[in-house]
């Protein structure tokens, strides 16, 4: 299965960019809903993905909770606790299912490293669930 037919692309992905500061990423995090959102630089490169709670220990460390202290510090001081790696545009179902077991998203990019989307875990459980009844429904 191609890994394009579970794709939201990237101009409908709520998204962080990494000129950014960590008072921008906390609003763009706080308005998107999301507890963490990609991390791409003005090329499209993806960098990786920063969560509510790697701010908060990032701020906890730093600036003893005080975000007005950090308001102009980059988003890209901030020390991501879980690596969320990309899987290429040509990854396998098995590829995604894997990186899907662990993270509730799994960054998608093409041959130069760019940003072109996410696929859900929501989207990946929706079509083995799928595929559970259609077989199912044959026996």
């Amino acid at each position: 299965m191609n890994v394009l037919f579970f794709l939201t692309p990237k101009n409908e992905v709520a998204h962080l960019h990494d000129d950014w500061t960590i008072r921008q990423g906390t609003e763009k995090l706080e308005r998107s809903g999301y507890t963490a959102l990609p991390l791409i630089d003005r090329q499209g490169r993806y960098i990786g993905t920063i969560s509510e709670g790697d701010i908060l220990r990032f701020l906890k460390k730093r600036y003893d909770m005080n975000l007005k202290s950090a308001e102009n510090v980059s988003i890209l001081a901030v020390e991501r606790k879980v690596d969320i790696r990309p899987v290429s545009v040509d990854a396998t179902m098995e590829d995604l299912v894997r990186m899907a077991m662990n993270q509730n998203f799994v960054p998608v990019i093409d041959d130069n490293n760019i940003f072109i989307g996410i696929v859900t875990r929501k989207d990946i459980i929706r079509f083995c669930y799928e595929k559970y009844v259609d077989k199912q429904n044959k026996e």
